[in-house]
């Protein structure tokens, strides 16, 4: 092999190339942007017009170091210079030899080196010889294969002498990686630089082969279809002239058909024609036909004439509401009184109810139930979670994978354009950037519009105004206003103990025995065993929890009856425990002592109402007011105005007028991990901080509610009914109301109204009179008590 033939060191300012290389012998433009490389062509300038050219490792760094650019490069001249605007400035180079870079002499205001330049040995070795032929002949294929260099190039080669220049021309011309080039650069060997480009140059001359031999069968696939076409043409012309039909042709006619026997409405039929018209001008295989294909086949498939005929019997539907449902008296009314009208009217258009109240008290089975009443399709759509308002209006056709929302999909599914469609969950819904569906909601529910609901996909109106719409909720607070406004809102409360009793005995222990294989007489279980387990193992309004409990004692007798061969498993009030483990659930709070500082207050919830223990204490300082327990701003609010209350009444009480002066207080409502808000809490708080302050206990089997202003009246406040009930279930006696709450009173059930005293209040002073243990003279005085006695 030939070496270097010299070597000469020279100083010469560097500039690093971004994803290009340059050879020797290589005349290339380069524009720089840089600073440090625009003022090392600016040094390039004053010294002979000479600069090294060095690759960058990786491309996208901006500021390279020494260790960033490779360590060999070429030394180049700049032959043009040419400033653009911008401070770009646009280079002519010609590479002359290859160098090394022995070191950096600085690195700023630009890099300059010391390099080491070789100059390649022109002496021709018959190796040489036998390695240039080869890479000429090899070299003079690929150019003709694959046409992307031109045959001048060629020839300006054949006559040259100077292997090393030969290599670098070729490798100069070549499509390669930055790294491939690299490689060829590195080699100072003349010889080992044209063995490496003999073998690159025959890779890729395979490669340009088998795209040749690719583009050629793809241009016969071309020509076969192009020809298929033709033929095709041929046989529909020959077919015409015999009065024969094509298979599309008659495709068209089945839709047609099909459209006219679909009844429907005149402007849905035309846009159906016009289809069928743009599937039979469409050639069979472009991929449009299927999606006119889809579109078509949905618009066959919606009931646009079909409903269901209701079968209105009031005694009937009665029979079947009671049947399912223990109580719900209200709501059975309204749905009766609906079945009335459609009697008598039968245009009215659709209501649309929404049945409110917490978790497990049947709101869904309740919607199967009037759809069993009236003997329509049941359809049901739960919207929890859902947040693109494509699910309610449906795709627009252009996309891929396109289809109708769930509301016609529903429509779809039913086979009938008056079904009974359950949109479960309504305050579950939540927007994203795919737009709010509770919006696109608002047509559909609404009454006066839904005759023309148009889905994006179907592109047409349909007629909703039939659909029995019934959402489910467990609170109103989620549903957005103007939805809300669209809709009957009727309450379902939770149940009173009877009830669940009742509900157990009746429909949950006969449904879980026959789920769970048993035979009725297999399992027995009492009236006060349901009472044992309502009191002690589930604390709910509604009954999902105690029919996970009853499912709890299948599952157990179902063991005891398969594994000890019993014939009979009966299960009593003493041997529970061994079914059901330990009670979850005290019940009861009125066998609790009379505290000084504790006051029962009244909440609702999201899962039914609940009783809160408010806690004040009492410490030496300077007055600040402490409050614990996760309180919103409300509660928050609420216990700032009965402080107010009490220091403005201090002196009528008998409280030292002077105590937030030396005294501070601390309101703390257990469960803190539980977020509470709400103003009905005000009462409450203000008769603990009273209780606190004159050291006297609060009676503990009265519980309050009711919001409180800063002169002591007492304010009106909501979920009446569902407050009783939890006062009712964990034994409290006397329950302390805002007078104007008298009203609600008559939707709780008779039997607790026996049970309980209710108490109607106007100001605080009757509350404290009624709710703090006094001696007989030290009462406070207050307007004439006014409650009312159940």
């Amino acid at each position: 092999m030939a070496a270097a033939a010299s070597k000469e060191n020279k100083t010469l300012p560097l500039l690093p190339l971004r994803g290009i290389l340059v050879f020797p012998h290589m005349v290339i433009h380069l524009d720089v942007g840089r600073e440090k490389s625009i003022k090392a062509i600016d040094e390039a300038m004053t010294q002979e017009r000479l600069i090294f050219l060095t690759t960058q490792k990786e491309a996208q760094n901006d500021n390279p170091g020494p260790e960033d650019v490779y360590a060999i490069g070429t030394i180049a001249e700049v032959k043009q210079l040419l400033k653009l605007p911008g401070g770009t400035i646009r280079v002519l180079v010609e590479g002359l030899a290859r160098a090394r870079i022995r070191k950096y002499i600085a690195e700023e205001p630009f890099f300059q080196v010391e390099v080491e330049e070789h100059m390649d040995e022109e002496r021709k070795t018959p190796e040489t010889e036998a390695l240039m032929r080869t890479l000429l002949n090899q070299f003079e294929q690929y150019v003709k294969i694959s046409k992307k260099i031109p045959p001048e190039t060629l020839a300006g080669l054949i006559n040259l002498d100077e292997p090393g220049r030969l290599a670098d021309i070729i490798a100069s011309h070549l499509s390669l990686k930055v790294e491939e080039k690299q490689a060829i650069l590195e080699a100072f060997s003349v010889a080992e630089r044209l063995e490496k480009l003999c073998e690159i140059v025959g890779k890729e001359l395979e490669i340009v082969e088998l795209e040749r031999r690719i583009n050629i069968r793809v241009r016969k696939q071309m020509e076969k279809s192009q020809r298929e076409y033709y033929l095709r043409e041929q046989i529909k012309a020959i077919q015409k002239e015999l009065g024969e039909k094509d298979e599309r042709v008659a495709e068209s006619e089945e839709y047609r058909e099909k459209i006219r026997a679909a009844k429907m409405p005149k402007e849905v039929e035309e846009k159906a024609l016009k289809e069928v018209e743009r599937l039979e001008k469409m050639p069979p295989m472009v991929a449009e036909t299927a999606v006119i294909r889809t579109y078509l086949d949905w618009l066959l498939a919606m009931p646009w004439a079909k409903e269901t005929r209701d079968r209105i019997d009031i005694k009937r539907a009665e029979q079947i509401l009671d049947e399912d449902h223990y109580g719900l008296e209200k709501v059975k009314e309204r749905i009766l009184e609906y079945l009335a009208i459609r009697k008598l009217a039968k245009k009215m258009k659709g209501p649309i109810l929404c049945l409110v109240g917490p978790p497990g008290v049947g709101k869904t089975s309740l919607v199967k139930s009037i759809a069993r009443a009236l003997e329509r399709k049941y359809i049901r759509m739960s919207l929890g979670g859902v947040r693109d308002e494509a699910e309610i209006r449906g795709h627009r056709r252009t996309y891929v994978g396109a289809l109708p929302g769930r509301i016609i999909q529903g429509i779809k599914q039913a086979g009938s354009k008056n079904p009974v469609f359950c949109l479960d969950e309504i305050d579950k819904m939540s927007m994203d950037f795919r737009g709010d569906p509770s919006a696109a909601l608002l047509e559909v529910l609404d009454p006066e519009q839904n005759a023309n609901f148009v889905d994006h996909y179907l592109e047409v109106p349909f007629d909703l105004s039939k659909v029995m719409f019934i959402t489910t909720a467990n609170n109103l607070y989620s549903i957005p206003r103007p939805l809300l406004d669209r809709m009957e809102v009727i309450h379902v409360s939770g149940y009173t103990e009877e009830e669940k009793v009742q509900i157990a005995l009746r429909y949950l222990l006969p449904k879980q025995v026959k789920e769970h294989g048993l035979k009725p007489e297999q399992l027995q279980v009492s009236e006060n065993v349901i009472r044992r387990i309502i009191r002690q193992y589930t604390k709910e309004s509604g009954v999902r929890n105690l029919e996970r409990q009853v499912a709890a004692l299948c599952r157990k007798a179902a063991r005891q009856i398969v594994q000890e061969e019993a014939e009979t498993v009966k299960v009593t009030v003493q041997n529970l425990e061994q079914y059901l483990g330990i009670p979850r659930f005290r019940y009861g709070t009125a066998e609790k002592a009379n505290e000084v500082g504790v006051a029962t207050g009244l909440a609702w919830t999201e899962v039914g109402g609940d009783t809160l223990a408010i806690e004040v204490s009492l410490m030496k300082g300077k007055g600040k007011l402490t409050l614990t327990g996760k309180l919103g701003d409300v509660m928050k609010e609420s216990a700032q105005a009965g402080f107010t209350y009490v220091r403005s009444r201090a002196e009528q009480l008998g409280i030292d007028p002077e105590f937030h002066e030396h005294t501070d207080i601390h309101i703390h409502v257990p469960e803190g991990a539980i977020p509470k808000d709400g103003p009905s809490a005000g009462i409450t708080m203000a008769t603990a901080l009273a209780s606190a302050l004159l050291n006297k206990p609060v009676r503990c089997d009265v519980a309050m509610t009711g919001e409180i202003t800063l002169r002591g009246r007492v304010l009106p406040i909501g979920g009446v009914k569902e407050k009783v009930l939890a006062a009712h279930r964990a034994g409290i006696t006397t329950v302390i109301l805002p007078s104007e709450n008298k009203k609600d009173l008559e939707e709780i059930p008779a039997n607790v109204r026996k049970k309980l005293k209710f108490v109607l209040v106007d100001h605080m002073d009757q509350v404290l009179k009624e709710a703090i243990v006094w001696n007989e003279t030290e009462a406070p005085r207050c307007g004439e008590e006014q409650h009312e006695n159940h």
